[in-house]
């Protein structure tokens, strides 16, 4: 009834009639003592109760349909592991957890959702997700930051684009630079390292804005230009000698990444035994 915003669908998708719809929500009334929904005309709204008992009910669901598991044998993991990631680290850092986590529970498997970090925190407390790994921390609304990973970004050329391994600040401003587009997780990050260490971005030499970190570091190793990717990213790359890191005297950027849940949904087992496995191997 709740999701449904409807009597009559309501009554379709239980299978019972609509009074008995109606004879259940009036009994769930008088026994709570409140008004759950709000009726004019056809329309029905949930009052500010009804969202309070969704919220718990959920909850009790969550803990009702978990029980099982939380009395389970600890080294017999098992199950779908749905994990909310941006883009990134969805790519690349949560893959690499994943293989290496699922080495110690091979029935475990995973999907990813790769959105936008607002996304995430919305699906987060929709309980469309229990854990996100995102790039802004909120504490308020509800909202648990499990542990904090840092990633280290990088400036990364094709081998041999340039003859120093290590510049100045000022020499970044004359080196052609790929950013990706403004509304990407990876781009607002790199935009707050260089507004930390007082690098002016107008005065930057952008030569190409790409949709994608893959289609940057194609584009680097196609000699076109220079890039400021996460050392999660390059990872192989590097130790295959595709790509070349230049460090930036003086300049250490650092992006902080959350493993986020939201307070009023309860974590399986599954969920706190790969968070406790994050935290284990990365432990900053």
């Amino acid at each position: 009834m709740y999701r449904l915003r409807s009597f009559s669908r309501a009554s379709e998708e239980l299978n019972i009639t609509q009074p008995t719809v109606s004879m259940h929500i009036k009994r769930l009334e008088e026994e709570l003592g409140v008004r759950l929904f709000d009726r004019s005309g056809r329309k029905t709204v949930p009052t500010r109760d009804a969202d309070i008992l969704q919220e718990r009910a959920e909850e009790l669901i969550a803990r009702l349909k978990w029980i099982k598991e939380d009395f389970g044998r600890k080294d017999d993991l098992e199950g779908l592991l749905t994990i909310g990631t941006s883009s990134s680290a969805g790519a690349y850092m949560v893959p690499y957890l994943a293989a290496e986590f699922q080495k110690r529970y091979p029935k475990v498997f995973f999907q990813l959702v790769v959105k936008d970090s607002a996304e995430i925190y919305r699906q987060l407390e929709n309980g469309e997700l229990l854990i996100g790994i995102v790039d802004e921390m909120r504490e308020r609304g509800g909202f648990v930051i499990e542990h904090s990973i840092v990633d280290e970004m990088v400036l990364v050329t094709a081998p041999g684009y340039l003859k120093k391994k290590v510049i100045t600040p000022f020499g970044l401003f004359s080196i052609p630079l790929l950013m990706r587009e403004e509304a990407s997780d990876a781009r607002r990050s790199m935009e707050k390292q260089h507004m930390l260490h007082k690098i002016a971005l107008k005065g930057l030499k952008v030569v190409a804005i790409l949709g994608s970190t893959d289609a940057l570091k194609e584009a680097v190793k196609a000699g076109l230009g220079a890039a400021i990717l996460s050392r999660f990213s390059v990872r192989g790359d590097l130790k295959a000698g595709l790509l070349e890191a230049v460090r930036i005297k003086g300049v250490k950027m650092k992006r902080p990444l959350y493993v986020a849940s939201y307070k009023h949904r309860s974590l399986p087992r599954l969920y706190q035994s790969f968070i406790a496995y994050v935290k284990e191997t990365i432990p900053f």
